[in-house]
């Protein structure tokens, strides 16, 4: 009998998971060194009923219809909109920058004139990175490129990752563009929302098969060496960090973490919306608050203030790869020694080192399985 491994019960490896077990009718093992399924998606309702996001805010968005289909098979998601402050100089404006910030910040006059100029340059709904932005020869766009890098990109950026905007990937600095346009949004996907029961029930429900075993608290290492015939019988799918797996052959691939401080507080609403960013105040980058997303009814609420950190090894989570040149070559290193070895694949965000939203590690698993031969093993 056909056995396969994988290692993290997070979508990655919920989904391959689920796709080999329903479509091959195949035995799969799922193990994860937490105590809970569904990775840093993971959720649970507090004592106030309230669900909250243990590992910082998770919307999930996509244009993808494959990926909406195939979830949509385990969850209904509600309706939910996400949408972003950012405090400036004591001022909350909307994120990302567009033109309804622009005349939040500034006098009409200013703003108009500012938006005018803007639409000659460039078309309505175009999106532009902060980065290229900043080529402007206009003073008032050189003033607006300045104000908007200074004040919402610089600082942020520097919290979140000890680096500048500058000497990060682009794919990363790219991600909350200026938008020309009217549409407070954060994402502008065709498809938006929660699932209605949270993520943890859409994960459980994605492995809620026969062929489906899963093992918590169990490290791979040590799984390996308790069962190494059947590991030796086995495809590998893992879901973890290329650099772990290898034992840090080439040296350890960086990564940023993060720190939440959970607070409860005695009224009905901290904030105004879920999320409020902070990119020149305090050492926290963002509060989150939690009642928003399903639309929890309490009395009280909890929110977190997120803190990015340095990963650091068996201390605290990897959570974003910190994706540049080097930092590439290194993981390209790993990713050829992983050729050698027949049956074992790597994906997910710590697999493949990079940056994934919910919905392209969705995606990822699903087109990893459509590209394997499944009749050897």
């Amino acid at each position: 009998m056909e056995y396969n491994i994988v290692v993290g019960c997070g979508f990655s490896g919920a989904v391959i998971a689920n796709l080999i077990a329903d479509k091959l009718n195949q035995k799969v093992i799922i193990i994860d060194k937490k105590n809970h399924i569904a990775g840093n998606s993971y959720d649970y309702r507090d004592k106030n009923n309230i669900m909250i996001h243990k590992y910082g805010s998770h919307i999930f968005h996509t244009n993808n219809e494959k990926v909406w289909s195939f979830l949509k098979r385990f969850s209904d998601f509600n309706n939910y909109i996400h949408k972003v402050d950012v405090v400036i100089d004591g001022k909350k404006v909307q994120i990302p920058f567009n033109f309804n910030t622009l005349y939040q910040l500034f006098s009409e006059t200013t703003a108009k004139k500012i938006k005018e100029k803007l639409l000659e340059k460039y078309n309505y709904g175009a999106k532009i990175p902060i980065l290229e932005f900043q080529k402007q020869n206009d003073e008032d766009l050189k003033f607006l490129a300045k104000y908007v890098y200074e004040k919402i990109f610089l600082n942020y950026t520097i919290k979140q990752w000890e680096l500048k905007p500058n000497e990060i990937d682009k794919t990363i600095t790219s991600r909350v563009p200026l938008c020309l346009d009217n549409d407070n949004r954060y994402f502008q996907d065709k498809y938006q929302g929660i699932p209605i029961n949270g993520y943890t029930n859409l994960i459980e429900k994605i492995i809620n098969h026969p062929n489906i075993k899963v093992v918590l608290n169990s490290d791979y290492k040590n799984f390996k060496k308790q069962n190494s015939e059947l590991i030796k019988n086995s495809r590998i799918f893992y879901t973890g960090s290329i650099d772990e797996f290898f034992d840090y052959e080439y040296g350890m691939l960086p990564y940023r973490s993060l720190k939440f401080e959970f607070e409860e507080h005695n009224k009905e609403f901290y904030q105004s919306c879920a999320c409020i960013n902070y990119p020149n105040d305090f050492s926290f980058t963002r509060i989150h608050e939690f009642k928003y997303y399903l639309g929890d009814k309490s009395n009280k609420t909890m929110i977190a203030k997120e803190y990015p950190q340095k990963f650091k090894f068996e201390e605290n989570e990897r959570y974003y790869p910190i994706i540049n040149e080097e930092n590439i070559k290194l993981y390209n290193k790993y990713l050829k020694k992983a050729e050698n070895f027949k049956n074992i694949y790597f994906l997910g965000r710590l697999g493949d080192y990079k940056y994934y939203n919910m919905d392209l590690a969705v995606l990822r698993a699903i087109e990893l399985f459509e590209a394997i031969k499944f009749n050897v093993i």
